[in-house]
Formats: C-alpha cells, sequence, structure tokens
C-alpha cells in the first residue's frame, strides 16, 4: 500500500467574481481509483476547511452516488502544511479554476513540491493545477518544468469556456514561456504526460488516465 498526498485549491471565485474552485471530477475519480486500489488518500487544502466546488462540475446523482467517499472528503480537510508529508509516496493536485490563484505564487506549496521531487516520489497534477508550476524555481532561478515533458489545460479549451480574460494567466502560454515542453490534444481530449516522476493531464477527461499512470509509478 502506498500513501498519497491530495492538496487541493481552496480559492472559490475568478477574477470577475463568478464562483469557482476545484473541479469534482478531477478529484473524485483519482481518489476512488486509488482508494479501490488499496493506497491510503490524505485530503488536504491550501488553506485548509471546506473545499469550495465549481458549480458547473456538479455531479449526476449516480455520479455523486458513485463519488461519495470522495465528496465526503472535502469536508473540513485539513491545511497541507498542518501535517507530516514526509511518509507519502506521491502528491496528486486536482485543477479546476481555483488552483490558478492560490498555488502559482505559494512558495511554501512549492518547497512541498521540490521536496518531493528531490526524493522520488511522484508529482502528478492535472487541467489546472500545473498551474502551481507558474513560478515554481530553483535557488538559482531555473524553472522546475523547464525541459519537462508535460500536459496542462490548454489555451484553446480556456477560450472555449470563457475563461480567457478571467484567470490570472494562459497556462499553456505560461508553461512555455517557462520552458516546458507542453503536449496537448485536441479540446476535451484525453491527454497524460509523464516523465520521469512528473506525471500531468490536460483536463477533467485525462483525470482517469493521469490517475492510471500513477497507479503504474506506484
Amino acid at each position: 500500500m502506498s500513501r498519497i498526498l491530495f492538496i487541493l485549491t481552496s480559492h472559490d471565485c475568478l477574477l470577475d467574481g463568478k464562483p469557482t474552485g476545484l473541479w469534482l471530477e478531477e478529484h473524485a475519480v483519482p481518489f476512488m481509483a486509488f482508494t479501490e486500489a488499496g493506497h491510503e488518500v490524505t485530503v488536504t487544502s491550501v488553506a485548509g476547511g471546506d473545499v469550495p466546488v465549481d458549480p458547473n462540475s456538479t455531479p449526476s446523482p449516480d455520479q455523486a452516488a458513485a463519488w461519495a467517499p470522495a465528496i465526503a472528503a472535502l469536508k473540513d480537510t485539513p491545511a497541507y502544511d498542518r501535517i507530516d508529508t514526509t511518509g507519502f509516496d506521491a502528491v496528486y493536485l486536482p485543477g479546476g479554476h481555483g488552483t490558478m490563484f492560490d498555488m502559482p505564487f505559494n512558495r511554501r506549496l512549492h518547497d512541498l513540491l521540490f521536496a518531493f521531487a528531490d526524493a522520488g516520489r511522484l508529482v502528478a497534477a492535472v487541467c489546472h493545477a500545473p498551474a502551481v508550476f507558474g513560478d515554481m524555481r530553483r535557488p538559482d532561478g531555473t524553472p522546475f518544468v523547464k525541459g519537462r515533458r508535460l500536459a496542462a489545460f490548454t489555451d484553446s479549451e480556456e477560450a472555449a469556456v470563457g475563461g480567457t480574460h478571467n484567470v490570472p494567466f494562459l497556462l499553456e502560454t505560461r508553461l512555455k514561456q517557462l520552458g516546458a515542453l507542453h503536449e496537448g490534444t485536441a479540446d476535451w481530449g484525453v491527454k497524460a504526460v509523464q516523465d520521469g516522476r512528473l506525471i500531468t493531464g490536460q483536463n477533467p477527461q485525462s483525470s482517469g488516465e493521469v490517475a492510471r499512470l500513477v497507479l503504474a509509478a506506484l
């Protein structure tokens, strides 16, 4: 059995004030895959407390029933920096637009991810959550993603959901500016990329494939 740390956004609105947060599928699908495979999942968030969920990701009744354990884990989460993370084998960050606001310039979170990466532990993120890498740098200024293959929510997909001017930056553009080797597919297509111990996915539809790659890597 492996231990997997989830870190979820705590941010609940876009630039125009419209509600956002976690995209539920990106949390629930991997949560269920990991726990059903016998792994231990600990769900945390940036600030602690109840995790805001993007209303556009509200599940169907069948999904809500299937994802019940994952949904229950969103209540009263501990802040990620209040727990001992040394015993975890992997860290996973699901997306949602909220991650564009409380993760890219979060130095404490970056230090934690560097600790996982430098110890050879898995780092995984999907959709908007690779925004955490948007200003994640080594002490000498080298971006964490420079020269790394990855997938993330594309600028085309951002335009399709009307978010281009409602987020701090365009994720695909930003990652490429930092030297990432961004790999994308058609809007809403499944795309997950593994580069060593870094696993990333493009969009909600890629959550299951990201989970599969994490399980195989574990």
